[in-house]
């Protein structure tokens, strides 16, 4: 159904269109008709149409008037114009108001149903974007809190490589490349810094998830969240390196707001931690003050900076370069780590060199305990009695530096060769299972059990490491053993299956002639004639 408005001061203009309307668009039209330019625009914002058909000249308000004010209210109208006059300048203001056409009297027939089919297409284009708009709203809002959730399971966890947060960034559309994390608690009571049932209170809070994430999103530009036993993260994202008085104050009052909110309108015991600004790569540690936060203090809400808790550096001190070594040196990526570290020296090359000291070892000391808990190394107690001495003996500052990258780079690769090393070493274990044990009936769970690794995860490292999957290289085993056994006359077919692992001629004949081109009889006659 389209609505149409006939605006026109002289009544057999109006019953003309009304003839050319039902006449050729029957019961698909609902048709409203205005005489005056305050009647019409009385009649737009009850009727709200599609498509306003106008004069220019009426009594009172003009035409062009009255399309200004409706268009205020329903920006979507479709406006065609009529007039008995060819002016330029009414023409010109016409188009300002974007109307489809504009005709002189007396009309043409023809003409006026083209246009009216031109605005009816024109309608359906925009309902269908409309429907198409709303389609994708609604998909938007189920796709979005499961990326949101996403993003902050990955960050917590530690569960990610950095273009997997870049792609939650840009799906996300989040620009900033810092943010806080705030932790939201529910309970039944509140007994010192803690809140209590946390099982029971945890499923009042999914049952109401959608009206505090809603109340979130209206407060802020965040991500939120699943419900986490009794608590839900948020990720607010802020421009700028910290936060001041004036700015954590409000937010304190705001968050004190929401707690309120809730407990009126949802009857939900609430209490609100903030962590400090960092870069959205580490907003683990903005998170763990967040639950601090909560911890060293009886209020409703705590903000981290507001509390002796964490770690203040001084302004000059490299923070973030700090943050990009660790992370580097997680992901063994040695390259990253190198850069990183001497970029660190750079900043404290003219400290006291005492103070470089300390500090190169006190990183070195992390890097390889990260080496030894991930990149299975065996630890030995006595393995860096060395490193005080040549610290202490070396005087010159390039030599600090020289050592520092050297210990920083080998624990990387120790990271990133142990990891190797392992999976060269399972592969080769299971290559060696398959070549003893092939002409048994063994299965992909024999092989992994064999070398201790579950199934899945065996069969990703094989496929890896070989270019073939576990059947395909078994496969390969046993065509190069028939092979060699097809050579000997004096086995039958029968025990050549057998002797291989297969308990069906038939299937293994069929199996040699797909990978070695012709059936084991073909095969022997060949090597025989």
């Amino acid at each position: 159904m389209y609505k149409i408005m006939l605006a026109d001061d002289e009544g057999i203009v109006i019953d003309s269109l009304r003839f050319i309307i039902e006449k050729e668009f029957g019961d698909e039209c609902e048709i409203a008709t205005a005489k005056t330019g305050r009647s019409v625009i009385e009649l737009a914002e009850s009727f709200r149409p599609d498509i306003a058909i106008m004069d220019i000249q009426m009594p009172g308000i003009n035409g062009i008037e009255a399309m200004r004010e409706i268009r205020r209210t329903n920006t979507s109208v479709i406006f065609i114009v009529m007039s008995a006059y060819d002016k330029f300048d009414y023409a010109q203001e016409a188009i300002k108001l974007g109307v489809l056409e504009y005709v002189t009297k007396p009309m043409n027939r023809e003409r006026m149903i083209a246009i009216l089919h031109m605005a009816i297409d024109q309608v359906c284009d925009e309902r269908r974007k409309r429907s198409e708009d709303l389609i994708i709203k609604e998909k938007l809002e189920t796709v979005v809190p499961i990326l949101e959730s996403g993003l902050i399971y990955n960050i917590l966890f530690k569960e990610y490589f950095e273009e997997d947060i870049e792609s939650y960034r840009s799906l996300l559309d989040i620009k900033s490349d810092h943010a806080y994390m705030m932790v939201i608690v529910c309970g039944d009571e509140q007994e010192g810094s803690h809140m209590t049932n946390a099982a029971g209170s945890s499923v009042r809070m999914l049952r109401n998830y959608k009206e505090i994430r809603d109340l979130l999103k209206d407060s802020f530009d965040c991500a939120v969240g699943t419900v986490m036993s009794n608590k839900i993260a948020v990720l607010v994202s802020y421009d700028g390196l910290k936060m001041d008085y004036n700015e954590r104050a409000s937010l304190i009052e705001r968050m004190r707001e929401l707690v309120h909110t809730t407990r009126r309108k949802l009857g939900i015991r609430l209490r609100i931690g903030i962590g400090g600004v960092r870069p959205i790569n580490v907003m683990a540690d903005s998170y763990n003050e967040a639950v601090k936060a909560l911890l060293f203090t009886t209020g409703s809400v705590a903000h981290a900076d507001d509390l002796p808790i964490g770690c203040d550096y001084t302004d000059d001190y490299p923070v973030e370069t700090e943050n990009r070594l660790f992370d580097e040196i997680r992901r063994g990526n040695k390259e990253g780590a190198l850069r990183e570290a001497d970029r660190f020296f750079e900043w404290m090359k003219d400290s006291d060199i005492n103070n470089i000291r300390l500090k190169i070892i006190e990183f070195v000391l992390f890097a390889e305990k990260f080496a030894y808990e991930n990149g299975g190394m065996t630890y030995r107690f006595e393995s860096r009695h060395d490193y005080l001495p040549e610290v202490l003996e070396t005087d010159h500052v390039e030599k600090l530096r020289e050592w520092f990258l050297h210990k920083i780079g080998e624990a990387c690769a120790n990271i990133e060769n142990k990891r190797n090393e392992r999976t060269v070493s399972v592969v080769d274990m299971a290559k060696n299972f398959i070549r003893d044990n092939y002409s048994r009936n063994i299965s992909l769970e024999d092989v992994s059990r064999a070398v201790d690794i579950s199934p899945y995860y065996f069969s990703r490292l094989f496929k890896e490491e070989t270019g073939e999957n576990f059947i395909e290289y078994l496969t390969g085993i046993r065509m190069e053993h028939a092979r060699e056994l097809l050579s000997n006359p004096r086995y039958s077919m029968k025990e050549i299956c057998s002797m291989i692992g297969y308990q069906d001629p038939n299937y293994f004949s069929r199996s040699f002639k797909k990978n070695v081109g012709v059936t084991p009889t073909e095969y022997r006659e060949g090597k025989t004639s």
